[in-house]
């Protein structure tokens, strides 16, 4: 696996090790998949959605099952990444099949993500649009770093460190938000949140989503 820099929080360049989430990438999704059960989609409302999610602590049989379900059900709603508690699941865990702006294929886990603060020297920012399948139908510009490191465990416990760019950097940033209890349009301005769920309301989901009582 190649070493890469990143920088500290001073801006001072490190070299750290980051995890391979690009090898037999599309190998490692399909035997995720098969394994789960899709499940339908909370959606915002549902108050999981709207909090800190626990500490993942057990990193065994339960994990991994809920980690091959999440696979499953990000395919069925044709998601590149999906949180637990958009499957309802009161955990800091999440899920990837995502490509960089290089076309590149990266899939993976992660469990109890941090994202690296950036200094600001490396903080260019992109405001490409964003969306959410716990926000069906709905897309906003929002600018984020276009490059983002997130450490965490992997699904037996590992400290792993996951580094991406572009496209990928934003999947990153947007999941770790979700288990912290934000949505990408509680980023938005009043407005554009508004515009948000209006075209949310004006589509019909094209996967399962669980109804908000």
């Amino acid at each position: 696996m190649a070493q890469q820099p990143v920088f500290d929080q001073d801006g001072e360049q490190r070299v750290d090790e980051f995890v391979d989430d690009t090898t037999d990438a599309a190998e490692r999704e399909s035997a995720h998949r098969e394994r789960g059960t899709s499940r339908p989609i909370t959606v915002v409302g549902n108050p999981v959605l709207h909090k800190e999610c626990q500490d993942v602590t057990e990193f065994g049989d339960e994990l991994a099952q809920l980690i091959d379900d999440m696979f499953a059900s990000q395919r069925t709603a044709e998601g590149v990444g999906l949180a637990a508690n958009q499957i309802g699941v009161d955990l800091k865990v999440f899920v990837y099949d995502c490509p960089d702006d290089n076309g590149v294929r990266h899939v993976g886990a992660v469990c109890n993500p941090v994202l690296d603060e950036l200094p600001a020297a490396r903080r260019m920012l992109d405001d490409s649009n964003e969306g959410c399948l716990s926000v069906p139908g709905a897309y906003a510009e929002l600018a984020r770093p276009d490059y983002a490191v997130v450490r965490g465990q992997d699904a037996q416990g590992n400290p792993i460190s996951v580094e991406g760019t572009g496209y990928f950097a934003r999947c990153l940033q947007h999941e770790t938000d979700h288990l912290y209890g934000y949505l990408y349009i509680d980023r938005l301005s009043k407005r554009e949140r508004k515009g948000a769920l209006k075209q949310m309301a004006e589509q019909e989901p094209r996967y399962p989503v669980v109804a908000n009582d």
